[in-house]
């Protein structure tokens, strides 16, 4: 991750103490008069021009309406256990607010809520779906339950936006008729949050996961090691969680992961079809692991813990043997703990390494996560190791020329993006922003929404290009409501960037349909900042 020169920390470190002494924020109603342009309109209500991301295509039915009811039933394609378990979800999020019973039950009805997968158009691919709401009943198809659930993400923001609430509402709850087809533009649609700055708890994860999940971001990349803090167990170095993970940025008690408990997150995540992808960061931001074990220096001292916001100070030692029967253990364990695909590895601002050591040490871990049956994703850095054209680099630069990320296309290898200036999260909106940083500028909400993925990088080939991923570090963040107030609303447009065809990008068509979430915010808690930029109702 990058991060700051010297000027730059040294004013990071006073923000972070005034931010620690700041109030809670509070979950914004809409702007205030100051922040307001008096002369935008009230959001008008058209749930189906108001959907984020945006679809593919939408075809209204004026003049048609479908009503829930308490007789309304969740139909589910038969035989399929995975469409059965998104029917659960859907009937979980219904449930509470409308009173009504809405079984799940197997079979497919012209009447209620019905989760098909047959007769989808075939351009819906893996993730994509078709949506019709008429009078009867509405009908969800796609190719699998992936797709199904995206199409659920997008019912529910047809449906008014107390239909969130967990508890009895009252309604009427309906659904404007028309149809919509649609699929994402790319495969990685991610989300990454650091856990290791300040630790996280395992509901507060959840609770980030069902919020990404509503924009149809496919993977959660969880940052888990850092100089700050090492957050998940491992059994053949115990002390990495129990002694590193023991505190956090300012001081804080920190706190780890245990095994089951990271394996309940991945579970959660998948359930609501989002990849966990875990990260490792090495050979630089290692101080928690070097405190942890005296061995893993070169001059077999353990430094202490490490509780400020510097980086680029640590290294593993590249030259001893222990390094690698340690690197190996751990990608062991964290490989038998994940289903998914990838273990990103890091590889960032590792300035206490040379570039040679870096290469030798980069050519040894490679073959690591290959042999333990996974791909390797890394920040951008790691390219000069030449990884193989199955390793994502993740590039998180600050300039749109980076020759090292075209010559790894040339290689073979698809890149992710996730632009500081564009996608970081953490950057505060403005002089004003209370929280995060501002190293790589102010990103307000028009800046992370308008820019290309396909063409942002000169001469990087648009079919080189894998995804987005909008990160979200924490130095200054310590609980869930300093993280939706940076995620929100900028988090929806990168996932927007990810999931909609460019056909459709549009910053005027979009801060309306932004703006039009913000009941949904409401309803649901979600914290978030109110762009002076956004046509807030």
């Amino acid at each position: 991750m990058p991060r700051l020169g010297r000027t730059a920390r040294a004013l990071a470190t006073l923000l972070l103490a005034v931010g620690a002494a700041a109030p809670a924020l509070p979950a914004h109603a809409g702007p205030t008069a100051a922040q307001a342009d008096p002369a935008h309109a009230a959001v008008p209500e058209k749930p189906l021009q108001h959907i984020v991301p945006a679809p593919v295509r939408v075809t209204p039915r004026p003049g048609t309406t479908y009503h829930l009811t308490p007789d309304t039933r969740i139909y589910t394609h038969p035989g399929s256990r995975a469409a059965e378990q998104v029917g659960e979800f859907l009937a979980d999020v219904l449930r509470p607010s409308t009173g009504y019973r809405l079984p799940v039950v197997p079979g497919a009805s012209g009447k209620g809520v019905s989760l098909l997968l047959t007769g989808a158009d075939p351009r819906v691919g893996d993730e994509g779906y078709q949506l019709d709401v008429t009078r009867r009943g509405v009908v969800i198809r796609a190719k699998t339950a992936a797709g199904l659930f995206a199409g659920v993400q997008t019912f529910r923001q047809i449906l008014p936006a107390k239909v969130e609430a967990k508890s009895k509402q009252r309604g009427p709850w309906t659904a404007p008729g028309g149809s919509i087809l649609d699929y994402p533009r790319y495969a990685h649609r991610g989300a990454m949050l650091d856990v290791a700055r300040h630790f996280f708890s395992v509901d507060e994860v959840k609770r980030y996961i069902d919020q990404i999940a509503l924009y149809k971001v496919n993977k959660l990349h969880l940052h888990l090691a850092d100089d700050q803090g090492w957050r998940l167990e491992i059994k053949s170095w115990p002390r990495l969680a129990t002694y590193g993970g023991s505190t956090e940025v300012g001081g804080g008690p920190g706190g780890y992961y245990t095994q089951e408990q990271y394996k309940d997150l991945v579970a959660y995540a998948a359930a609501r079809h989002i990849e966990v992808i875990p990260e490792i960061d090495m050979p630089g931001h290692t101080n928690a692991a070097l405190a942890s074990y005296a061995e893993l220096n070169c001059d077999g001292v353990a430094p202490p813990l490490y509780t400020g916001i510097e980086v680029g100070f640590s290294s593993l030692c590249i030259d001893k043997d222990i390094t690698y029967k340690f690197v190996d253990d751990v990608l062991r364990e964290v490989a038998a703990l994940t289903p998914g695909k990838y273990i990103h590895i890091g590889g960032d601002e590792a300035h206490a390494t040379t570039d040679p050591d870096f290469i030798a040490f980069m050519n040894k871990v490679l073959p690591m996560v290959t042999k333990y049956g996974k791909q390797a994703s890394g920040w951008h850095e790691f390219v000069k190791a030449n990884p193989p054209a199955s390793a994502v680099p993740q590039f998180w630069g600050t300039k749109t020329v980076a020759a090292d990320m075209v010559e790894a296309a040339k290689r073979g290898n698809e890149i992710v993006l996730s632009p500081a200036t564009k996608a970081y999260l953490d950057m505060k909106y403005d002089e004003h922003t209370p929280l995060g940083l501002k190293w790589a500028g102010y990103t307000d909400v028009e800046d992370a929404y308008d820019w290309n993925p396909g063409a942002y990088v000169q001469d990087l080939p648009a079919e080189a290009v894998k995804g987005v991923e909008a990160p979200l570090w924490t130095e200054t963040l310590t609980k869930s409501a300093d993280l939706e107030y940076m995620a929100f609303p900028r988090l929806p447009a990168i996932a927007e960037l990810g999931w909609s065809p460019w056909s459709t990008h549009s910053w005027d068509d979009f801060k309306v349909r932004l703006a039009a979430q913000a009941d949904r915010w409401h309803v649901l808690g979600i914290n978030f900042y109110p762009s002076p930029q956004v046509p807030w109702k």
